[in-house]
């Protein structure tokens, strides 16, 4: 994604400051959001057709901003509890710092435009492949076919969401939410693994670990 500069990363930035007190993008007001920006209100639409076009290019934005430090992190692991660990801090760490990005995608996946939905969708699913490709390629899982790491990719990123808002607004359970989470991605790669044995390989796991 090209890097935004002057009118349109102020209206997005401003979109941003706003949107904790608004139920999604496309119920912010134009004037408001002029005004937050420091911007005339004409001024909108010389960068963009419409509060769709607009959505579309905040949520382009947060994807850009937090994608490029998970690839790097994940590319860097050893091993697969590795990656879960440093992506699961690093993607909390980040809804910490950028509360209402975070906010914008949780309210988004469920808001009233259509074309945002299926936008944020297609952003979680290429953050998945992301994730999936990246795994496949340091074979940290090596045990387990492409198709199954695609598979659970794809759940990861949408619990790792689902927990986001309780990550922000519950302090004392932040720890909890992070182990939880880390948990629940080594143990959907763990049963994976044991999904491809044989039955008579589990039965000898279960008798060494007896």
């Amino acid at each position: 994604m090209k890097a935004l500069t002057g009118g349109k990363l102020k209206l997005i930035q401003a979109a941003l400051r706003l949107i904790t007190q608004s139920s999604s993008l496309s119920s912010l007001g134009l004037r408001e959001l002029a005004r937050e920006a420091g911007l005339n209100p004409n001024t909108f639409y010389r960068h963009f057709k419409n509060l769709d076009e607009f959505g579309l290019q905040v949520l382009g934005y947060i994807a850009e901003d937090m994608k490029s430090g998970v690839r790097e992190l994940r590319r860097m692991a050893e091993s697969s509890e590795q990656a879960s660990h440093d992506t699961v801090t690093f993607v909390y760490h980040y809804f910490l710092a950028n509360p209402a990005a975070t906010t914008v995608a949780v309210r988004e996946l469920h808001g009233p435009s259509p074309l945002l939905r299926r936008a944020l969708e297609s952003q979680l699913d290429a953050s998945a492949k992301e994730m999936a490709e990246d795994i496949i390629e340091r074979q940290l899982v090596s045990a387990v076919p492409p198709e199954t790491i695609h598979e659970i990719s794809r759940m990861t990123i949408r619990y790792i969401l689902f927990r986001a808002m309780d990550y922000i607004e519950k302090p004392a359970q932040r720890k909890t939410i992070q182990q939880e989470t880390e948990r629940f991605i080594n143990r959907q790669f763990r049963g994976a693994m044991l999904d491809h044995l044989s039955q008579t390989d589990v039965e000898g796991l279960a008798q060494k670990n007896a």
